[in-house]
């Protein structure tokens, strides 16, 4: 690919956890991830982002990061990370690094510091310590896990946690936090790495005073409304000091944001020339299965980028929202989906199994529950666990392919039906219908590229866009609709009907055809 790789790249996500597991332990690993890097070939993926595998507690499946420049050894050694990195680029394959900059572990050695340290130490001065209000924390913050964002400590300060009380909140305002990251950026990049997925992007800065929120239930707001400790911004220096490391390196080394921000327009400021390349899309994630609503989000997120010449990102699932088989109500449903995606200007996302049709599991027995949003709750909310069941790779064994032994998450009876060795022989499986995709937006290069969507006129509840001779047609409707046709089917989500004039598309189908 050509040194705007980036820019029109279908890149898979790995939650490393629940890949492939090389030893027979129950959890996924590097070298489990090294040894399917040939499936992700064949799929047609451009590059591969793999969530955290550092040294960590695993409080919150290795977002807790006790060190930054070594391999946890539940997911292999630095060896393997370098093997890993080899392989991928020998095969074609890009390989992108989750990094976690707004919290450290409550086991890291500078928190450790801290808590052995007097309040007002320059230990302490790294995270963010208060003194409360009598019995009451600072502010009136709410953890993203559920419950108050802060912990007492015995000497009576508290620190502030977004997440769990085993993620203590870097201050970024301090010059030596900014350094260890420049320099942690620097170590993957040396080894050779392609980019970086930076883990709650929107967060490292926090407003002024920490003032309060003023009401409850702040999860609610997180996309919506502004927030003083998300998407301030005092966070677009930092990633301007990235930009010049990730620059300085040969090639183009990117950097993904996961920005949760009110508006497509404030996710294009982490985007502009000096700053990172891409950013998640999650008001395009969180739309409705609705003509209208995908319409409007897609124009919206195409006009916010144009003016920082950024890239749209597209995705549909990830580790941390429900699968979208299960939000949407069906995989007829995600298929179309997959596809519109697909033929959408700018990068697409593919977490794993969705390609498989993977559907959320939502029967886990409470006792297996291992998201620390199930205790945080009170056992009201169950958590991500649903969408990060370890993906099926055979029809039968102990773990359908993903290791030797069990899996760290139980897997469905059913999922020997869904694993690659049952859809591989299947030429109408979602898997094909992926990799039929993937390889028609190589052979038509300009799919990927530029911003331009000519929206067709079409019936209520159907989309259609042309885009340089090729046609995307999607009914969202309940019943089949009936569009003019003058080209060559490429690739349906679904069943389909043509004649020389007309291509009959029935509900929730996606249909992509060329005219030559």
């Amino acid at each position: 690919m050509s040194q705007d790789w980036w820019r029109e790249a279908v890149i898979y996500q790995v939650y490393v956890r629940s890949f492939a597991d090389s030893n027979g332990d129950g959890v996924g690993d590097l070298p489990g991830i090294r040894s399917r890097l040939p499936y992700l070939a064949d799929l047609g993926v451009d590059a591969v982002w793999i969530t955290p595998f550092y040294s960590s507690p695993q409080a919150d499946g290795g977002y807790d990061v006790a060190d930054y420049r070594a391999v946890d050894p539940v997911f292999g050694d630095i060896e393997d990370a370098r093997a890993l990195i080899a392989d991928a680029h020998d095969l074609g394959i890009r390989v992108i690094v989750d990094l976690v900059p707004n919290h450290t572990s409550s086991e890291h050695e500078w928190f450790k510091q801290a808590l052995a340290a007097a309040p007002g130490s320059p230990e302490r001065a790294r995270y963010h310590f208060r003194d409360g209000d009598g019995d009451q924390p600072p502010n009136d913050w709410e953890s993203i896990f559920g419950g108050p964002a802060w912990t007492r400590v015995p000497d009576g300060q508290w620190y502030l946690h977004l997440f769990a009380p085993e993620q203590p909140d870097l201050n970024w305002e301090r010059p030596e936090v900014r350094e260890e990251f420049l320099d942690v950026l620097r170590f993957w990049l040396d080894l050779g790495v392609d980019g970086f997925r930076i883990d709650v992007a929107h967060g490292l800065v926090k407003a002024d005073g920490l003032p309060d929120v003023g009401r409850t239930e702040q999860l609610k707001l997180l996309g919506t409304e502004a927030l003083p400790f998300f998407d301030q911004d005092g966070v677009h220096e930092i990633y301007r000091d990235w930009r010049k490391v990730l620059d300085s390196y040969p090639g183009v080394r990117v950097g993904v944001a996961e920005a949760w921000t009110p508006s497509p327009e404030r996710t294009a400021r982490y985007l502009r020339a000096d700053e990172l390349h891409q950013a998640f899309n999650f008001h395009y994630l969180t739309a409705e299965w609705d003509a209208e609503a995908l319409r409007t989000v897609i124009d919206q997120s195409l006009a916010a980028m144009a003016p920082v010449q950024a890239p749209t990102t597209w995705v549909l699932s990830n580790h941390d929202v429900q699968r979208h088989v299960t939000r949407y109500g069906s995989l007829a449903r995600a298929r179309a989906a997959a596809l519109l995606m697909l033929a959408l200007p700018g990068s697409a996302y593919v977490y794993q199994g969705e390609e498989l049709g993977l559907p959320e599991v939502l029967d886990l027995p409470e006792e297996v529950l291992q998201d620390p949003v199930w205790e945080r709750s009170g056992r009201t909310d169950r958590g991500r666990d649903g969408c990060r069941v370890p993906i099926p790779w055979t029809t039968d064994g102990p773990s359908y392919g993903f290791g030797d032994g069990g899996s760290w998450l139980p897997q469905p009876d059913s999922w020997g039906s869904l694993s690659v060795a049952a859809q591989q022989e299947d030429r109408s499986s979602t898997l094909h219908l992926y990799r039929d995709a993937l390889r028609i937006r190589r052979d038509h290069p300009a799919l990927g590229q530029g911003t331009d969507v000519e929206w067709l006129d079409t019936p209520a509840g159907v989309l259609a866009f042309r885009r340089r001779g090729f046609t995307c047609v999607v009914n969202l409707g309940a019943e089949e609709v009936e569009v003019p046709f003058d080209g060559e089917v490429l690739l349906a989500s679904g069943d389909h009907r043509t004649t020389d004039t007309t291509l009959v598309v029935p509900s929730d189908t996606t249909v992509w055809w060329h005219r030559p």
